[in-house]
């Protein structure tokens, strides 16, 4: 990182935006293991990327990992039999995530659980954050349920985002985009709330008011301009979940 990186980190902290993939246990006894980490470390005033970092991980059980993914880029045994093992990248891991504000989506209740799992099975300590956005719960509480079920795959959809890759930097980039784009909404909101609060015909659809002899017509135009950006707060030093989802959202 240049110096104007490092001096974010010791000023305002920076934002680390993570993603792991894993296994899916499907027997009694079996254990989670991360396949894959994804992150990006975002300036928190201006909301651009500063540093990516992403890699697959070999499990200490390589027959936990199907042979098959049921997606198209998924991850498969052999997409991981030649990658390094967790303790061989967890330096690298440690410092892009230790010190940082944390943020994902569900990272509560799954992606801090695993990683705590992977550092406690190491030996080491594992990374620790001075905040922390769980955009699930950032979401479903200011955001409310009205893109359906919350998971990011149907939030993507919601804002015409494309479809979830279920890869971890990919993921983490979508994740900071629906953020933007449901902090521009609500801020668009707050600021005409007797006008703006009702449903939209539809979501591609906008409705735009024009003159012609001296009457006002109604006109609809497919709006393509992205949203401007939004300033993300965030929570202060949160301590990780005691219990971990059974998936990822």
């Amino acid at each position: 990182m240049d110096a104007s990186t490092s001096s974010s980190k010791e000023g305002t902290p920076e934002i680390v935006f993570f993603d792991i993939e894993t296994n899916v246990p499907n027997r009694a006894g079996q254990r989670f293991w991360v396949l894959e980490f994804g992150a990006i470390v975002v300036c928190p005033q201006k909301l651009v990327e500063l540093e990516s970092y992403s890699t697959l991980i070999r499990p200490g059980d390589l027959s936990s990992v199907a042979l098959r993914s049921g997606r198209s880029d998924g991850i498969t045994r052999e997409t991981v039999a030649n990658a390094p093992l967790f303790k061989e990248v967890s330096d690298k891991i440690f410092s892009i995530l230790n010190g940082r504000v944390w943020a994902g989506h569900n990272i509560r209740r799954f992606d801090c659980i695993r990683i705590k799992e992977a550092f406690a099975e190491i030996g080491r300590p594992a990374p620790t954050p001075v905040g922390m956005i769980d955009s699930l719960g950032v979401l479903t509480d200011k955001f409310g349920r009205r893109a359906g079920n919350m998971k990011m795959a149907t939030l993507a959809s919601y804002f015409k985002l494309g479809q979830q890759k279920h890869r971890s930097l990919e993921d983490v980039r979508m994740n900071l985009e629906v953020l933007k784009n449901c902090a521009t909404v609500l801020f668009l909101e707050a600021s005409l709330p007797s006008l703006l609060n009702g449903n939209c015909r539809s979501s591609s659809t906008i409705t735009t008011r024009s003159r012609s002899n001296g009457k006002s017509l109604c006109r609809e135009e497919t709006s393509r301009k992205s949203p401007p950006t939004a300033s993300i707060g965030y929570q202060r030093a949160v301590p990780y979940a005691s219990r971990g989802s059974l998936e990822k959202v």
